[in-house]
């Protein structure tokens, strides 16, 4: 069956690229309705933003919804992977700016929040989207793919390669059920290399980027205090990263992702791929056994634990 949150919940922060303070609630909505981002302080031009793969504009580093009146929201990813990781299907997120709070970079504050206000299930079926053939989308390296699996659910499979000796490569396979989001993923941090943030500022982006609310790395030292909290955390949130681009699928995808050093605007490229190759996947509905094959099936009070 479908969810959606017992109560709502309010986040407050700074958004990590525009630097601006922002107040986001998520609220709960009705079956059918999804995920829908509603700007209140935009006037004059419709302030509704559907979180949905056609809706994405191309950005190499989050993810941002356009509307068709050029209304925004932006870095929606984090949230977006929460609520998949936590199984909530349908939520109206009002929010009074163009960018979803940092928070400490990772979804664990969301993730956290949103299991304490609960869910409820709705008189409603849930459909997913079964991959029946491989799509891809490639470029250059970086890769993306979507390829059917048999056993159900989801598993990601993600590989990165970086010149700095403090992340190097990494690669990562999990299955996304029983709450393997919130015990493995939901807490690694978003990262940049310490080279790179000089030219992110000068283009208007990281404006409000700290050591706090990201992993800053150079070479083989670790700048943020504390350090990593996972040897491999930046495949992790790699990994985090296209739970949430996925999400904008608008339902449950059962198949297996593979990521090359993969991206926000590798992963949309692919569901692009996906929904314009009919034959390449199908509606199902979820069954109670196939619901146990989905990320936010099977969650238990120790998963809530491993990000209180």
């Amino acid at each position: 069956m479908q969810t959606t949150l017992l109560r709502q919940v309010g986040f407050t922060g700074t958004g990590l690229h525009s630097g601006r303070p922002v107040r986001m609630t998520v609220k709960p909505a009705p079956a059918g309705h999804g995920v829908v981002f509603r700007r209140g302080d935009v006037i004059g031009l419709d302030p509704v933003v559907p979180a949905l793969w056609d809706h994405v504009r191309v950005s190499p580093l989050n993810t941002r919804l356009v509307n068709a009146d050029g209304v925004t929201v932006s870095t929606i990813e984090h949230l977006m992977a929460a609520l998949a990781g936590c199984g909530i299907h349908n939520a109206r997120v009002e929010i009074d700016g163009p960018e979803v709070p940092i928070l400490d970079g990772s979804s664990a504050g969301f993730a956290r929040a949103l299991l304490e206000a609960g869910l409820r299930r709705l008189d409603a079926p849930l459909y997913a989207i079964e991959v029946l053939r491989p799509v891809e989308a490639v470029e250059g390296a970086a890769a993306a793919r979507l390829l059917p699996r048999e056993a159900g659910g989801l598993e990601i499979d993600f590989e990165i390669d970086f010149p700095d000796a403090a992340i190097g490569h990494q690669r990562r396979v999990l299955d996304m059920a029983n709450g393997a989001f919130l015990r493995e993923l939901c807490d690694s941090r978003t990262f940049c290399r310490l080279s790179d943030v000089e030219a992110m500022q000068s283009q208007g982006l990281a404006l409000g980027g700290t050591y706090e609310n990201a992993v800053v790395v150079d070479g083989a030292q670790v700048l943020s205090p504390g350090g990593l909290r996972h040897a491999d955390e930046a495949v992790r949130h790699k990994m985090l990263d296209a739970v949430g681009d996925l999400a904008t699928a608008g339902a449950p995808i059962i198949g297996r992702y593979e990521g090359r050093r993969a991206g926000h605007a590798m992963t949309n490229h692919l569901l692009r791929a996906l929904f314009a190759a009919p034959e390449a996947w199908r509606w199902v509905e979820v069954d109670a056994d196939l619901a146990t094959t989905l990320p936010g099936s099977r969650l238990k009070p120790a998963d809530l634990a491993a990000v209180a």
